[in-house]
This record gives C-alpha cells, structure tokens and sequence, in this order.
C-alpha cells in the first residue's frame, strides 16, 4: 500500500497577496491620482472605479482592493527588502471597498 503525503501550501506573504487591506491618510497625488500612505510609511497609487476617493482625502482609511500585477509586486518587495532592510513598502492597488476610520490623519 502506498502511502500519499499531504502537501500544506505556506500562506503566501502579506507583499504577494492579490487582494490587500490597507490603512492610512488618503491625499491626492494629481489630478485622477490618489496615495495612501500607511503608518509605517509605505505607500500606494490607488484607484477606483467603485468607490469614490476624492470625497475621503484628507481621511484615515482602511481600502480593500486588487494589487495591480502582485506576482511582479512580491517579487519586487522581496528583492528590495534584501538590499534595504528599512525599505517600505510601494504597489499600486484598485479598491474595491473603503472604510472611513476618522475625519482627519493622524488621530482614530
């Protein structure tokens, strides 16, 4: 009798995940153009179709969304964080959801 093993699939990381939740203040970086930047100080060029942006810039936000190309967007992650242990993180990302968590940055 042969016996089959089971193969487990480690989780994958948070920087190859296609779809991400993130939090930060929400600013404006150009004229269709919008950055979350995190508390850590990553950053991400969002957009949307499904949610309005513009009316929560100047917010804290929790944004639910697709990363844009996430295999390239790990595999760019992970090279940075070997030359630059301090490197944040940076991805483009189309939000699909956006969860108000205050009026301002900065504060809860």
């Amino acid at each position: 009798m042969q016996w089959l093993s089971a193969q487990t699939e480690e989780p994958k990381k948070a920087t190859h995940q296609d779809v991400r939740v993130v939090s930060g203040c929400l600013s404006k970086d150009g004229s269709d153009e919008y950055k979350l930047t995190t508390k850590d100080g990553s950053t991400w060029e969002v957009k949307s179709d499904a949610v309005k942006l513009a009316e929560h810039v100047g917010h804290t936000v929790t944004l639910t969304g697709a990363v844009d190309n996430p295999a390239l967007h790990g595999a760019k992650e992970d090279a940075k964080g070997t030359f630059d242990k301090n490197a944040k993180e940076h991805g483009d990302m189309t939000v699909t959801k956006l969860k108000m968590e205050s009026k301002t940055c900065g504060e809860k």
